[in-house]
């Protein structure tokens, strides 16, 4: 008789999206994304970071000061991350991401033709970034759902393995 209390497709590839995260440098919020083919194979993978070149101790990571002086205008987020990482064809794939995109990640998603996002966490559902990749979503056919939390997954990484 098989297990019965085992990860659905969903929380495995949110999961993953959890670990991606976990290379994040932002001190405040570490995103993490993962895009999935329709035959359940991961075709991309990303995080909120700097783009490559740009040496992670040069640049601000603040939230608040003058907008050249924040992380802002540097930080890639991670579902475009995982676009850009891709290099598959994205139609019809899933994006599973840990944080609602914002809207100039929808847009690229969007253009990428992924129609289905998971997410978990809607900490931003209420901003005008949130409502406007919502309304676009909708206008161009892309299924958005949140997973309900359901696992804590605890990893330990041991120096002497």
């Amino acid at each position: 008789m098989k297990r019965e209390n085992y990860l659905s497709w969903d929380e495995y590839f949110i999961g993953l999206a959890h670990l991606s995260a976990l290379r994040s440098k932002d001190p405040n919020t570490q995103v993490g994304a993962c895009i999935v083919s329709q035959d359940k194979k991961v075709v991309g993978i990303g995080y909120n970071g700097l783009p490559k070149g740009c040496d992670d101790d040069e640049f601000p990571w603040g939230k608040v000061g003058d907008n050249l002086d924040t992380k802002y205008p540097y930080v890639v987020h991670a579902e475009l991350n995982a676009i850009l990482n891709s290099g598959a064809d994205l139609r019809n794939c899933t994006l599973y991401v840990s944080l609602f995109p914002c809207n100039e990640c929808a847009k690229a998603i969007i253009q990428a033709g992924i129609t289905r996002v998971v997410y978990e966490c809607d900490k931003n559902w209420t901003s005008d970034g949130a409502i406007a990749s919502r309304k676009m979503f909708d206008a161009a056919c892309v299924t958005y759902d949140k997973l309900p939390k359901r696992y804590t997954i605890h990893i330990d990484i041991e120096d002497n393995v």
